[in-house]
């Protein structure tokens, strides 16, 4: 017996994938469900942002149904790490690059950023959509130009288009259970950890040294203790800036 393929529902323009795969998820869509829009009237990134989303970017949604809460802290690396491989395998010798918690870089600007939403019912965990969002050939706002580009400036055959498939398959695929990241994943994260050895202003002051299992930042203080941070914002120290 062949096995089910959710669906890829694909849009023209919409408020927010998210918005309408969390509706879709209540209504009782399947594990693995996406939402593309080629364009989102109402995009939004970490900590309520706005997310301009205009035609030209990669803008999906997918949905995941874990059976239980205890793959959340990790989630957004592991999606991190999935997308990165995609988009790493396409740029060869020049890998995108992760900025803990949720934001990928090329080089020293910004491609994209994701997004982990989970939704409760009662006391249970009833599905989280993760939101994906990347500059491919759209023009980039000209107030962010400096610390933001697309990747069609890197990659000129790319096209939002060819990236759909492989960008929801590698979602799919997570691990979205274990609680801790294996050797394997935080070797992995270690060679694209953007934010490795840099200064930081906040969430703690110090150095970037990598992550814990569990996610969570760590943090190499002035003292030369060691703290941790489980949420940003990030901050860079003004010498880390452009490095």
């Amino acid at each position: 017996m062949t096995p089910t393929v959710s669906p890829i529902h694909r849009f023209r323009r919409i408020g927010s994938t998210m918005d309408v795969l969390h509706a879709m998820a209540a209504d009782g869509a399947a594990d693995g469900t996406a939402v593309v829009a080629e364009e989102q009237t109402e995009g939004r990134g970490s900590r309520g942002r706005t997310w301009q989303s205009p035609r030209g970017g990669l803008w999906l949604s997918v949905l995941l149904r874990p059976p239980s809460p205890s793959g959340l802290d990790p989630m957004s690396l592991r999606v991190g790490l999935a997308v990165s491989g995609v988009l790493s395998a396409l740029a060869a010798g020049d890998p995108v690059r992760l900025k803990w918690p949720n934001d990928l870089m090329l080089g020293a600007r910004k491609v994209g950023g994701l997004l982990c939403e989970a939704r409760w019912q009662g006391e249970a965990l009833g599905w989280v959509v993760v939101g994906v969002g990347l500059n491919v050939t759209n023009a980039v706002p000209a107030d962010v130009r400096e610390s933001a580009m697309n990747l069609a400036d890197r990659l000129p055959g790319v096209s939002p288009e060819s990236l759909v498939e492989r960008v929801v398959s590698a979602i799919r695929g997570i691990d979205v259970q274990s609680p801790s990241l294996t050797a394997r994943e935080l070797g992995a994260f270690q060679e694209v950890d953007w934010l490795a050895g840099r200064g930081l202003m906040s969430p703690i002051t110090g150095v970037a040294d990598g992550i814990e299992p569990d996610g969570a930042l760590r943090i190499r203080l002035p003292d030369g203790g060691l703290a941790v941070a489980r949420a940003g914002p990030v901050a860079l120290a003004e010498s880390s800036l452009r490095a």
